[in-house]
């Protein structure tokens, strides 16, 4: 097919602009020359706005009174339905700014608008043009794509701006972030702003970046790590008053305290959590939802071990009351083991740290020397029962455990008898969830095990590892040259079968499990949902 010569007749024309631009030394005197390129834009000929794609951003720095019209014009061609336009349009942005950086917000800003596109060779181009000036710009680059992710309404496009950062920013934060304590701070406060609105899965992963920085590493300073757990209160709206229907809170509050127990670690208080769990949710527990009852029960176990003798002082008639009301007072058939084993471990780690409240809860016999010993006093009944709470606990385990490992034997069998690939499937789900529960048992045995003397040695160590994360793995020594075999981790009283479906690892798979299943949207109005539905001020 033969060339239209109108096109090539305009081609030629934007040749000889080019040309002429190219030779003069002063090329600022030549501003016809750029206007005619700039003008190129409106025509008709691909081949003409292609190559005007070019010479716009080759001699921008030249004509700063045009700077507005060629920036516009360049944009045009961003928007053009031919794709060889628009990618030529896309690589050249960069170069608008390499000489007048203050276009680097605007430039940015409109890339990140584009990020969403579903032609592969055009957000590749989006992609190297963020990077190139990110490499150019970084404080201003992030900043733009920050306000992206406030502002935008459009959730396509904020998700995408997200992604980027997740894909090709935060990954490359060594080699962008210079000066490292510098830009360690900005980007923190960046963060910090944008998590006025976000989803759960969106708020952990900001949360995980920030974790991979040096200020928040290993060695992190206390103000620092204050810092991340203030952020993390933040988001579980800790000021608000709970209310049992909004669902979406629960789930926040519950992934949130996850999220804060690797900080408890390095000296962060957990006093806010543990005060917001005592006043608001243990006293309205038996109205929330199943899933979300045993969901904070096992926030609440995992971080009472981290709670100070003060905290752990004004928890402990709780989680008392909440066990005389879970732990049968005679055998039984059935109860509610998961619940049981939560708050056993909790109550063993809280009266660990202010053991002679347990005096006046229990009726146990322990000698600190203070008032709050009330070893006048006479609380034999409620030693009582308390004891026999413990015992018929252990006999409905007991009973529990025999019926659990027979069925195991059932299984086992049926495993080996099965011939399909899907009988076999549901019979290994049948045996995680018998795993499970034999290991729920075994830690209630440990657990009641040390409580029927009238001065009991209450857990604080990690002597018991809650049934659904691993027992904590000992250091292995290397021995060059030799044969060393893993040792087996300690079971305490834990079942050796294979792990349950509750089996994490560590902190950070016990984390993630706080956000499978969380719901879309949620009861209140704080703004986008924590599941990742609505939109507002708030913290979801």
């Amino acid at each position: 097919m033969a060339a239209d010569p109108a096109d090539m007749a305009e081609v030629e024309k934007l040749y000889e602009f080019g040309e002429r631009l190219n030779e003069a030394k002063d090329k600022s005197q030549h501003v016809a020359d750029y206007q005619g390129i700039i003008a190129a834009v409106k025509g008709q000929s691909v081949k003409a706005k292609q190559l005007a794609a070019q010479l716009i951003p080759r001699f921008f720095k030249h004509f700063p009174t045009l700077a507005a019209d060629a920036m516009m014009a360049q944009f045009d061609l961003i928007e053009e339905e031919e794709l060889a336009i628009r990618v030529q349009a896309i690589r050249g942005l960069p170069l608008l700014c390499k000489d007048t950086p203050g276009y680097v917000p605007k430039i940015v800003d409109v890339l990140g608008q584009i990020l969403g596109s579903e032609e592969n060779v055009e957000r590749d181009a989006v992609h190297k043009a963020l990077m190139s000036l990110l490499r150019q710009d970084v404080q201003a680059s992030l900043t733009a794509l920050f306000h992206r992710i406030e502002g935008e309404m459009d959730n396509n496009i904020r998700e995408k701006v997200i992604c980027f950062l997740k894909d090709k920013v935060f990954p490359l934060k060594s080699e962008l972030l210079r000066p490292q304590d510098e830009m360690e701070r900005f980007v923190t406060d960046l963060v910090k702003k944008s998590l006025q609105d976000v989803t759960g899965s969106e708020f952990k992963l900001f949360i995980d970046f920030l974790k991979s920085l040096k200020m928040f590493g290993d060695g992190a300073s206390p103000d620092n790590i204050r810092e991340l757990i203030e952020i993390i209160e933040a988001q579980a709206d800790l000021d608000a008053q709970f209310n049992v229907t909004d669902v979406d809170h629960i789930d926040r509050l519950v992934s949130c305290m996850y999220m804060a127990l690797p900080f408890y670690t390095k000296g962060a208080s957990s006093s806010k959590f543990v005060s917001y769990c005592n006043k608001h949710i243990i006293p309205v527990l038996d109205k929330l939802p199943e899933e979300k009852r045993i969901g904070l029960l096992k926030t609440v176990a995992a971080s009472s071990k981290y709670a100070s003798a003060q905290d752990s002082r004004q928890l402990l008639p709780s989680i008392v009351q909440l066990l005389t009301k879970y732990m049968p007072g005679k055998k039984a058939e059935e109860m509610s083991y998961d619940y049981v084993e939560c708050l056993l471990y909790a109550f063993h780690h809280l009266a660990h740290k202010t053991p002679n409240t347990t005096n006046s809860l229990c009726g146990y016999k322990i000698v600190t020397g203070q008032p709050s010993d009330r070893l006048g006093e006479d609380f034999s009944e409620k030693y009582k029962d308390f004891t026999e709470r413990l015992t018929a606990t252990e006999e409905t385990v007991r009973q529990t455990m025999k019926k659990l490992t027979q069925g195991m034997s059932e299984h086992n069998k049926a495993l080996s008898a099965a011939k399909t690939d899907e009988a076999k499937a549901n019979i290994k789900a049948e045996q995680q969830k018998t795993t499970t529960k034999l290991r729920i048992c075994n830690n209630i045995l440990a657990l009641t095990k040390p409580l029927h003397v009238k001065s009991p040695s209450f857990i604080g160590d990690d002597k018991i590892s809650l049934s659904w994360l691993e027992p904590a793995k000992k250091p292995q020594a290397s021995n060059a040259g030799s044969s060393v075999k893993r040792p087996q981790p300690s079971t305490n009283g834990s079942s050796t079968v294979k792990k349950g479906r509750f089996d994490g690892g560590n902190q950070n798979q016990l984390m993630n499990r706080a956000f499978e299943g969380i719901s879309r949207g949620g009861g209140s109005n704080r703004g986008r949902g924590w599941g990742g539905k609505g939109r507002g001020r708030g913290y979801r």
